[in-house]
């Protein structure tokens, strides 16, 4: 028997005008609010053992190793009897890209906010922490059990986005063409429910991998997008048989591939995205999506085939220094000098998917690549005649980062080859996403700290014959299978049936391609950022956690690679949120022309 809790705290964390994220465009901003934001908290105990963990699910875009610190400090100073830590608190997103942003300690994912935004910030840690207590305030017991459905063909809930990347795998014997996207993808869903002594459902939480993005990047209303509608739907078939308490979590899987869009329509302009759902409407769409996953949801948890769930609870964490990890050559194709580099976004990450949200024009984007391409050349070049230093790190920087375009050196703070990002000579009126990076440098230029993390954590934590696999990534769908596969390998000695992946968790830094869709180099591998064997330094990394969770707790010794740096007040103000995006383009040649003035400049 296990004690249950379940609480919800409130994350509408809306500022008029700040940027959203998910979509990375200057002219995503919050202006109205669609719906509230929610927390949703579940507290699992073992009431043998005592030992603890607390599920928490946002609707946000993903977690950043920022706000699980502020939650977990908060915790402590106003409950330090709950006794949560890294290893025994999980905090996922369900990936809306309606939500706000500005809450990353990290300068590239507030690039189109612009900035860290204090007050949504605390807005979100305050919501967690407040979703946290009230569940540990209602622990009781509870039994769990779990079991599974899969989407028939017919509905429309998914699409593979990635089609040819896709079809690069050794896994799919037989080129899937496009007409038959719906099927390349996991149409599996897992749940969990969980049901008191008495009978009365507590509330569940079910994992299917497709994008929260059926409302497009020129929306400016906050919403929870399709998995919030869904968990919306499924709370309120609850509250009308008199259970106001159930909580209903609708988190992602294997969605790093997986869209919900389905029509085409050229009538919409290219940098919208010519692709929507089920109907012209966005938010009727999101809706439409969001009642399928709730429907299979509601016929999953009354399904008579469900597994109980036994045992103990367990847990462990591992940071990981993600920029420099040694893969084991068994994932990684039998390769023995298989390793990962410093952080690197691509040309094609920047391009953005022309389904869910193109970025820069195609033209900008192949001048960008041409420029990438002789910069490689150029470096290989003076490499020669180098230091040994010098020509090493430039050889492992292309080794490791393969065929990608490189743009973006975000843990070396470099943009196309230079740290003097005020010289690009790409003019800023050419896309935003210069204007924005040039806009950075001016107000962030002299700070040490990388613009993404290289320090992240993975974690494992087990519930009987259940395992949750969390990762700060977004993984596609062969990506997710090949992990799940390991994992289980490694786990069946620990009598763990059933590996649940749970992506976007406890911090975020991109996506995790297999090796063949990498090559392909579309949006997916140009934003898997430590190069070509992510997806097998990920294996190999959680395959080294799950190794020690074999052994007792006494005999147990994670090996740390390091711990992610604090920020301080004075770094995360170099670039507050002042004024739109948009404005920063005019900023930029008001400033060029009053330097050529000799006029001292305003402060922007």
């Amino acid at each position: 028997m296990y004690l249950v809790g379940t609480g919800r705290g409130d994350i509408t964390a809306f500022v008029k005008g700040v940027g959203m994220l998910g979509y990375g465009v200057h002219y995503n901003t919050m202006e109205a609010i669609e719906t509230p934001l929610t927390a949703r908290a579940f507290v699992f105990a073992d009431s043998k053992s005592g030992r603890k963990f607390c599920y928490v699910n946002c609707e946000l875009a993903f977690i950043t190793i920022a706000i699980k610190k502020g939650v977990l400090k908060t915790l402590e100073r106003k409950h330090p009897e709950f006794g949560y830590d890294e290893d025994n608190m999980l905090l996922t997103a369900q990936h809306t890209h309606s939500g706000p942003g500005g809450y990353s300690y990290y300068g590239l994912y507030n690039l189109s906010v612009p900035g860290f935004v204090m007050e949504v910030y605390k807005k979100i840690v305050d919501g967690i922490a407040e979703a946290v207590i009230a569940a540990e305030k209602n622990l009781k017991p509870a039994t769990l059990s779990w079991s599974t459905g899969v989407f028939e063909p017919d509905k429309e809930v998914a699409f593979q986005r990635s089609i040819d990347a896709y079809n690069r795998n050794p896994e799919v014997k037989e080129k899937v063409p496009f007409e038959k996207r719906h099927l390349a993808i996991d149409r599996e869903m897992t749940l969990l429910k969980i049901t008191s002594e008495t009978g009365e459902e507590l509330g569940s939480i079910n994992w299917f991998g497709v994008h929260t993005t059926s409302l497009p990047n020129t929306n400016h209303r906050v919403c929870y997008d399709n998995k919030g509608y869904a968990a919306a739907y499924m709370e309120e078939q609850f509250r009308k048989q008199h259970n106001n308490d159930y909580l209903a979590v609708f988190a992602q899987g294997t969605a790093g591939d997986v869209t919900p869009r389905m029509v085409y329509n050229p009538v919409y302009p290219y940098q919208r995205g010519q692709w929507e759902g089920k109907f012209p409407n966005d938010i009727e769409s999101a809706k439409y999506n969001g009642k399928l996953q709730f429907e299979k949801a509601k016929e999953i948890a009354a399904s008579e085939n469900q597994n109980t769930v036994r045992g103990e609870i367990d847990y462990e964490l591992l940071f990981v220094n993600f920029s420099d990890v040694t893969c084991n050559p068994k994932f990684a194709n039998g390769n023995e000098n298989a390793q990962t580099g410093p952080a690197t976004m691509g040309v094609a990450f920047f391009t953005g998917t022309t389904i869910d949200g193109p970025g820069m024009h195609p033209i900008a984007g192949a001048a960008l690549a041409g420029i990438a391409r002789f910069i490689k050349f150029w470096e290989k070049l003076k490499a020669r005649f180098g230091s040994e230093e010098y020509r090493k790190l430039i050889e492992r920087k292309y080794r490791t980062q393969g065929k990608k375009d490189i743009m973006v050196e975000s843990n070396a703070r470099r943009v196309l080859g230079t740290k003097h990002i005020n010289r690009i000579p790409v003019p800023a009126w050419v896309d935003p996403a210069i204007a924005t990076f040039k806009y950075f440098y001016q107000k962030a230029g002299d700070l040490k700290k990388p613009w993404t993390p290289k320090i992240l954590p993975l974690q494992l934590v087990i519930v009987g014959d259940l395992a949750f696999a969390a990762f700060p990534f977004e993984i596609t769908t062969i990506a997710g299978k090949r992990l799940r596969a390991s994992l289980e390998e490694t786990l069946a000695a620990r009598g763990v049936k059933r590996v649940i992946l749970s992506p976007y968790a406890n911090g975020y830094s991109g996506y995790i391609t297999t090796y063949e869709e990498y090559q392909a180099q579309i949006y997916e591998g140009g934003h898997t950022v430590f190069g070509e064997w992510s997806l097998a330094a990920l294996q190999t990394k959680f395959d080294i956690l799950a190794q020690q969770l074999l052994k007792p707790k006494e005999e147990r010794k994670i090996p740390h690679d390091a711990i992610p740096p604090d920020f301080t007040e004075e770094e995360l103000n170099h670039f507050p949120f002042y004024k739109r995006a948009w404005y920063i383009r005019q900023e930029l040649i008001r400033a060029r022309r009053m330097e050529r003035r000799g006029i001292p400049l305003d402060p922007i």
